[in-house]
């Protein structure tokens, strides 16, 4: 799916929103609500208000990681981003040229997959087979294969030395792009859904759907007896290629969360997943009867219209470019038209995008029956 828009360099958010101004915090960005080609306006704070009682939000729980760190072949500097941790102890790793700003590429979207390069540190492509990369603290790199026989982009490497995500959180910092105004803590990086994992995984581009939620809007939501349901999705950075396929992730369902999904289906309430992530995450654990069940391991599912949502009803997610493959993602939730209306009002109404930027609250079309059970219009 592409959109027949172009989206200008200044409706990109160059810092986030509690650093532009006195007094504002992470839910004080903007929230558009498209039900089918219906589409209303609002501060993110009114979340509470357009949800209702039953309602379930589900949310990746990966914390982001400070997965770009400097390093050298040879005499030649590099930036390297630590993407995925395989089972067998390698790395993805992709690797940057700098650009002595600490900008190493621009990309579409929060977590989302990117299909253009641009500005920043250049592409530099990986191999050949046995180059060292020589990073902090002694870790050295061996680069062993590509993950893809299609694409050098991003390669198998195998680290020794000291350990890896020792010397990330020691010399690393988050993965920024041309677009955003300077570096920032990591801090700013993650979500309040984050939840440290056991064995120090992560992701390496923040889930930035959650991004707007603060604690205080978590307690209000479940004050008004909407659910969360956890689960996991460690990103790794995003796709280069127009139409390339997303790489395989790990991620987890529980079996708590599973039967979360499975009673609010069937006590008449929606299944709203917070951001694409939790999309693959979740109908990568659901069966062809709908029924959801806990699961953990690697996904490299492509939500399509043809594919279909089987336990997705809605959707909330930041706004992606017009070229971007996630933009198939919401087409599956929602049809064509409504999101062909909804980018049309977020350009009109001069949203902002990317990761620090305004949200899209993505539901079904509305109808008779729902007003009348519900006594309101959402």
């Amino acid at each position: 799916m592409t959109l027949a828009v172009r989206i200008p360099e200044e409706l990109s958010a160059r810092l986030p929103v509690e650093q532009r101004g006195p007094g504002l915090d992470r839910d004080d960005v903007r929230l558009l609500v498209s039900r089918g080609t219906e589409v209303s306006h609002h501060s993110f704070r009114e979340l509470p208000g357009l949800l209702r009682a039953g309602d379930l939000l589900v949310v990746n729980t990966s914390p982001t990681l400070a997965a770009a760190v400097d390093g050298r072949i040879g005499p030649a500097r590099v930036v390297v981003h630590f993407s995925t941790r395989g089972d067998d102890g390698r790395w993805a790793i992709e690797l940057r040229d700098p650009d002595g700003r600490g900008t190493t590429r621009a990309r579409n979207q929060g977590s989302a997959r990117s299909t253009r390069w641009k500005g920043g540190g250049g592409r530099r492509a990986g191999g050949p087979v046995g180059t060292e990369v020589v990073l902090p603290e002694g870790v050295r790199l061996v680069l062993e294969e590509p993950l893809s026989a299609h694409a050098d982009r991003l390669w198998w490497a195998r680290a020794s030395g000291a350990e890896v995500l020792g010397m990330l959180r020691a010399h690393g910092r988050p993965i920024r792009y041309s677009y955003t105004e300077r570096d920032q803590p990591l801090s700013v990086y993650q979500t309040v859904f984050a939840v440290p994992s056991a064995d120090g995984a992560g992701s390496a581009e923040m889930p930035s759907a959650a991004r707007p939620f603060t604690a205080r809007l978590v307690a209000e939501l479940v004050s008004r007896g909407v659910q969360f349901a956890p689960v996991t999705l460690h990103t790794g950075v995003a796709s280069a290629e127009a139409h390339e396929p997303p790489y395989p992730e790990r991620f987890s369902v529980p079996e708590a969360s599973a039967r979360l999904v499975d009673a609010a289906r069937a006590g008449g309430g929606r299944v709203i997943a917070v951001g694409t992530t939790a999309v693959r995450a979740l109908e990568s654990a659901a069966g062809t009867d709908g029924v959801v069940r806990a699961a953990r391991g690697w996904t490299d599912l492509v939500v399509t219209p043809e594919r279909g949502v089987r336990v997705v009803d809605g959707l909330l997610t930041g706004l992606h470019e017009p070229e971007a493959s996630h933009l198939l993602m919401l087409e599956a939730v929602a049809g064509r038209a409504a999101i062909d209306r909804s980018y049309e009002e977020a350009l009109r109404g001069r949203y902002l995008w990317h990761e620090f930027g305004d949200v899209h609250l993505v539901l079904p079309a509305q109808n008779a029956h729902t007003e009348s059970c519900n006594g309101n219009s959402w």
